[in-house]
């Protein structure tokens, strides 16, 4: 491949979406990768568990590609590591933490021999042509960076997600000082968490939090379950901290909340004061008003903890009358028909809870209007890509740009796949690379596109039917059926006639097709489809998917 004089920047996921966070860095003969992330089907994605960002360019190119650098330790920005990692073996930079998480995702797809390198802020990974700096950031996650990249043609400054949080719970504030440096200096291009663009104000600090949960612990005479996000370390700790306060015993419940609290713990991310966490066995030992239960489900997942407790499926405890249930968590665009069915399950099992806005019980993890403002002061970039958001916000988030005086032209807002090429005194959109979604269901990656998908839609709404035919191999003569199966279309025993008429069409179709001497099976199957499809609209204005089997003996 010829060798480019260009930068290239080349988002891979995360643009007009919420999720699957990845971004190329394309310089000479080198490109180096931003996070890895997945993101959650949507509704009509029907049996899929998870969608990561098409690679392809990168596999094109992976003779080049120098390593994948992390900003932070949320799902959305390293869940797609153990199925990009073994088609592109680069090693993998990130902050201990965040590593941390990585390295139990990589067991649990028995990926042993990633070369996992553990950074920390300040520090810089040299490269033949760039340098990649790590840079403190504040989010709902500890060790959170931000990055910047410098290349002989200038710095791209990449915020990750970010808050701006003046008080966090560990004390570790954003590095200002070295990002108004950068600013000073000058930077290229930046590009910017975009989440909260449409939000005026500040994001509150993750230290309200803790009050609220004073409040509530302080009152609560039953049982209590918070349910949050797993990688949200600093809000189990406030959790554990107004446990501690009480004189309550904590459990933890559900398989990721289990495994991050483990990490953190083990790398001193999560402080627990002696004895005060027990096993979610022993619960039955202790009185109701001694206990809070720490899970996940705060999102309504079916398979999570929160959501087995409501339906009563949950091996281990199950929902009582006056247990109080509280929320930490807003729901995420598309996800507020799960929340609220889980939470009227819990009424209905006569809980008390706790969600939304009903108490200060959950705080953004992303930046917002004013904060993202105080971003652009500090940086001054010249160029500017807004990032990480569906494209309202990538919208409002350049808007936001141009009103603090940055040129139009200087603005990128563009789509995953776009190519912005950046020269010494020029930037333009440069084309495209593949890109899009790459579905996982089960053990399959990539083997379920949209005409799989499709079919599962067809299926879930209009239902199967089955017509199996037997026909001799000399003559093509039917000699046993047409037997007739329906799925999801109709019950058989109360549609008898409907079904019996059906196999009498089929007979004739295929009657039809023995006088015209024509034995060819496509032939025979499109002829048994066309024919019963428009028996079967007329008498029921419905279109199963028809599935003809011709068996020949």
């Amino acid at each position: 491949m010829r060798k480019s004089n260009k930068l290239k920047i080349i988002p891979l996921g995360g643009l007009s979406e919420i999720g699957k966070n990845m971004t190329a860095i394309d310089y000479k003969d080198e490109i180096i990768v931003i996070d890895c992330g997945l993101s959650f089907p949507e509704d009509e994605m029907l049996g899929i568990d998870i969608v990561i960002p098409d690679i392809s360019y990168l596999l094109k190119n992976k003779d080049r590609v120098k390593g994948i650098f992390l900003t932070h330790g949320h799902e959305d920005h390293i869940g797609a590591l153990p199925y990009v990692l073994k088609k592109l073996n680069v090693p993998v930079y990130g902050t201990k933490l965040t590593i941390g998480l990585v390295d139990v995702k990589l067991k649990e797809h028995r990926l042993n021999n990633v070369n996992l390198n553990i950074v920390k802020p300040k520090d810089i990974i040299k490269t033949n042509l760039m340098e990649v700096e790590f840079i403190k950031a504040t989010h709902s996650i500890p060790d959170a960076c931000s990055i910047a990249i410098h290349t002989e043609l200038g710095v791209i400054f990449h915020t990750g997600d970010f808050k701006i949080d003046y008080t966090p719970i560990d004390g570790d504030v954003m590095d200002f000082h070295r990002i108004a440096e950068l600013g000073k200096k000058g930077v290229l291009v930046m590009l910017a968490d975009s989440t909260n663009a449409e939000r005026s104000g500040s994001t509150m600090s993750e230290k309200t939090v803790g009050l609220s949960f004073d409040d509530i612990f302080k009152g609560a005479k039953k049982r209590i379950i918070v349910a949050s996000f797993a990688s949200n370390i600093h809000r189990v700790q406030q959790i554990v901290n107004s446990a501690y306060k009480y004189n309550k015993k904590v459990a933890v419940s559900g398989r990721s909340m289990v495994n991050v609290v483990n990490v953190a713990k083990e790398l001193g991310y999560l402080t627990l004061p002696e004895g005060i966490l027990i096993d979610l066995n022993d619960i039955n030992n202790y009185a109701h008003d001694e206990l809070v239960i720490i899970t996940t489900g705060s999102q309504g997942e079916p398979m999570s903890a929160l959501s087995r407790m409501a339906a009563s499926e949950h091996k281990k405890m199950e929902i009582e009358r006056g247990d109080l249930v509280v929320i930490s968590a807003h729901a995420i665009p598309g996800n507020e028909k799960t929340v609220s069915r889980v939470i009227n399950q819990l009424f209905e099992k006569g809980a008390q809870v706790i969600y939304d806005d009903l108490e200060h019980i959950h705080v953004s993890g992303h930046a917002c209007k004013e904060e993202l403002k105080l971003m652009h002061r500090l940086v001054n970039p010249k160029y500017f890509i807004p990032v990480h958001g569906e494209y309202r916000h990538l919208k409002q988030h350049a808007e936001l740009a141009k009103s603090m005086g940055m040129p139009s032209e200087n603005i990128f807002t563009i789509n995953t796949g776009s190519v912005v090429e950046f020269g010494k005194s020029h930037a333009r959109l440069a084309g495209y690379v593949p890109s899009g979604n790459i579905l996982v269901d089960g053990l399959g990656v990539g083997d379920v596109g949209n005409i799989v998908l499709r079919d599962r839609k067809h299926l879930s709404e209009d239902g199967l039917m089955v017509v199996v035919v037997t026909i001799a191999k000399e003559n093509g003569k039917v000699i046993a059926g047409p037997d007739i199966i329906s799925r999801g279309f109709v019950y058989v025993r109360e549609s008898e006639d409907l079904i019996e008429k059906a196999k009498v069409v089929v007979r004739e179709a295929l009657i039809e097709c023995e006088n015209k001497q024509i034995r060819e099976w496509a032939y025979l199957k499109n002829a048994i489809k066309d024919e019963l499809k428009n028996y079967l609209y007329e008498k029921t204005k419905r279109n199963p998917m028809i599935l003809p089997i011709i068996m020949e003996i």
